[in-house]
């Protein structure tokens, strides 16, 4: 069988010229950038903004930077746009423009607003406490190296309101873990996650259960002179919680009345 060619010249010569014009179609569509003045991109992206077009705003702030390198504007731009990725939940993108905002303006009069979006858009993906909290731990270490590096900043306090959630938060996924370990039988381990909680996360919500998952472990692994002082810290400390109650009937009611006891964190 023979092999088809193309050999008449005047059908190549029309191939040619068609294809010429779907390249030049295709050329056509590409986009064109058009130079435009500093602050005509830089209010067309506060519009798009206020409208709530965030993809559109990012676009406009990202060009305000592409076109105006080195004017005032940009330096606004490179912050709006990781604002605006904040936005529209692109957290991955805010956080990487916002390392780059400090990165490159460490000394910016906005910087601390920088650390405080980037604290928030790692809080705003905490997930539940029994997933992985890598989220709550990057939260954390942002939200307590802005409060270090301006104190004094109007994002302080809501920073550290949020660093005792997220506290709070660790705390929980400790306790998960020793609940897990103490039922599964691991008892020393249990006992580890368990005096984390009461050693690192002092000023918790999960402590005094933990207190009282201590005093649980400690008796069942025939410790109970421990059990007691810890059962005696969880009175002194948290007297009219349920968990103090619930160790007290588990102790057999000797356990020093509440006030006998030492503060807990002078205990250990």
């Amino acid at each position: 069988m023979k092999r088809f060619e193309i050999t008449s010249k005047p059908l190549i010569a029309a191939l040619a010229v068609l294809l010429m014009l779907g390249l030049g179609a295709c050329a056509t569509k590409k986009k064109e950038y058009v130079e435009q003045p500093v602050e005509t991109l830089y209010n067309a992206a506060m519009d798009a903004l206020l409208s709530r077009n965030y993809l559109l705003a990012t676009e406009k702030f990202d060009e305000v930077e592409r076109q105006h390198p080195y004017s005032q504007w940009a330096t606004k731009a490179q912050l709006m746009s990781a604002y605006t990725y904040y936005l529209n939940n692109l957290y991955g993108d805010a956080i990487a423009g916002l390392n780059r905002f400090i990165q490159l303006h460490p000394t910016n009069k906005d910087v601390a607003y920088a650390y405080y979006l980037k604290g928030l858009s790692y809080y705003e993906q905490i997930s539940e406490v029994a997933r992985d909290q890598k989220m709550t731990e990057l939260a954390l270490t942002t939200l307590d190296e802005l409060i270090k590096r301006f104190p004094n900043s109007k994002y302080a306090r809501d920073a550290k309101l949020k660093i005792d959630l997220t506290h709070d938060h660790l705390a929980g996924k400790e306790m998960e873990i020793g609940r897990y370990y103490q039922n599964q039988g691991n008892y020393l381990a249990a006992i580890n996650r368990f005096r984390t909680v009461v050693d690192d996360f002092q000023t918790t919500t999960h402590v005094p259960e933990a207190l009282h998952r201590l005093t649980e472990t400690y008796l069942t692994i025939g410790v109970p002179e421990e059990a007691r002082k810890t059962a005696a810290v969880l009175g002194y400390n948290f007297p009219g919680s349920e968990w103090y109650m619930d160790s007290y009937k588990i102790m057999g009611n000797k356990v020093d009345e509440p006030g006998a006891g030492k503060p807990w964190y002078k205990l250990w």
